[in-house]
């Protein structure tokens, strides 16, 4: 046999004992298997970032249910729990103020929520047709608005003028829609399957009935993300009560208490008295301010998981569709 063929024959069984490293040379770097340093930095990195997230929360969390004594020990947040007590929570709901600041809060965001999903779904759906009316000319429209506004004050004119201070609307319709969230929206709802919206045309069906019957079902990720958006907006809405009702504490929503009461240092409001007395006679100021704070973050820390899964398709693949 020629050196040649000597050489074809063997050369099946080097490449088969080349180790893949060597015979993936040419690939990306990005696609060649991590090694263990790399596995072991990226395991810090996802450590570290986990612990900026986790410590704070945790602090915040213990202190709410610590007692002065453990507070005054530590000298200030709590990092190891001892004499843990549920007065503070206990103060903090026998407060009419927070109570009832709870309950605006969560009927501002579900009322908010929904008149801000109705509309961006509607405008995403007519300007995702292309041969709607003043399709190009809405779509412009809305796009410039992202970069140029009004400002605060002529806002705050238009809102005040129309009837709206010291209403629970102004809270809700200023904000009502994201210019992004639309675009969002439109981009998957461009790309819905056009075989389907034919088929849907074919059965007689009518642009109301795509949009509930097709459209929707095939884009439950994206709305599930868009919906969280708008509910984290309004949960954590308070500069429209700051401008809109700064004197009627029982039409404030809890972050606007959150905002009176811990980052300004007062007394909380609804408490008829002054210092740190009665109310605050059981329970330490802090851990008071933390159970505020734990209150307000915990309904959002609830809903997230169930919409986290959603975030990649919802959000990467509606914004390169179309």
């Amino acid at each position: 046999m020629t050196e040649l063929g000597i050489e074809g024959a063997l050369a099946p069984r080097a490449l088969a004992k080349t180790p893949p490293r060597k015979r993936a040379k040419g690939r990306p770097v990005w696609e060649e298997p991590p090694t263990k340093a790399g596995q072991f930095g990226k395991g810090t990195v996802i450590a570290v970032v986990l612990a900026v997230v986790l410590v704070p929360l945790y602090c915040v969390v213990l202190t709410s249910f610590s007692t002065q004594g453990a507070i005054n020990r530590a000298g200030g947040l709590v990092l190891v729990p001892h004499g843990l007590t549920f007065d503070a929570y206990r103060q903090v709901f026998e407060n009419s103020t927070v109570t009832r600041a709870l309950e605006v809060t969560f009927g501002i965001t579900i009322v908010g929520t929904l008149i801000s999903m109705v509309v961006s779904v509607l405008c995403a759906y007519g300007l995702s047709r292309y041969r709607s009316f003043a399709h190009r000319t809405i779509l412009m429209t809305l796009i410039i608005t992202m970069f140029v506004s009004g400002g605060l004050i002529p806002t705050f004119i238009v809102v005040t003028e129309l009837g709206g201070y010291d209403q629970y609307w102004a809270l809700i319709l200023p904000n009502a829609v994201s210019v992004f969230n639309i675009l969002v929206l439109r981009s998957f709802f461009a790309g819905t399957a056009v075989d389907l919206i034919d088929a849907a045309r074919i059965d007689g069906a009518g642009e109301w009935r795509i949009l509930w019957s097709v459209v929707l079902p095939t884009s439950r990720a994206v709305t599930a993300v868009i919906t969280l958006f708008y509910a984290v907006g309004y949960w954590n809405t308070f500069f429209g009560a700051m401008l809109y009702m700064p004197a009627d504490q029982q039409k404030w929503p809890i972050q606007y208490v959150l905002y009176q009461y811990v980052n300004l240092g007062m007394t909380m409001p609804g408490v008829a008295n002054s210092g740190y007395g009665g109310i605050h006679q059981q329970s330490s100021p802090l851990s008071l301010s933390m159970a505020v704070v734990v209150l307000t973050v915990l309904p959002i820390v609830i809903v997230y998981p169930f919409v986290q899964k959603h975030f990649a398709k919802g959000m990467l693949t509606g914004a390169i569709k179309g």
